[in-house]
């Protein structure tokens, strides 16, 4: 039954969750806005036991560990709200998974948030918001 779906979902039959949509969407506009911006990309969506990294760039010899907020217009709060302590500590843990894995616990990184505003499903405006918070522990 998942297989079926998935390719009906592949075929553009189903069109899935909004939420998920929403995120392919920003995600997708984040990843350009930021190759516009001369970063590097690196990969997307690196998975850790606990949490998930949207976005990894190279900024120079920086990396660069990215999280997309994609929202429809018209809220109260920026999405970067969203990013909060408890997200920040899980954020925190997989980048120390991802230069562990890399092999250079030494690297420089930051954390940097994009946020993206829809308006029915259409991207409107990209804010990218660099260094956006320190690394900090997570919460259990």
């Amino acid at each position: 039954m998942r297989l079926w779906w998935k390719l009906q979902q592949a075929l553009g039959l189903q069109r899935g969750p909004e939420h998920l949509r929403r995120g392919r969407v920003g995600e997708a506009a984040a990843k350009r806005h930021l190759q516009r911006a001369g970063l590097k990309f690196l990969t997307a969506n690196f998975q850790t036991k606990d949490s998930e990294i949207d976005l990894v760039f190279r900024d120079g010899d920086c990396l660069v560990f990215v999280e997309v907020k994609a929202r429809t217009e018209g809220g109260w709060t920026r999405p970067a709200a969203a990013v909060n302590r408890r997200k920040r500590g899980r954020l925190g843990q997989a980048a120390k998974e991802y230069l562990k894995r890399l092999g250079n616990l030494e690297t420089k990184f930051r954390f940097d948030i994009v946020e993206v505003l829809l308006r029915d499903g259409e991207v409107i405006d990209v804010r990218h918001l660099p260094n956006a918070f320190p690394l900090t522990r997570p919460e259990r």
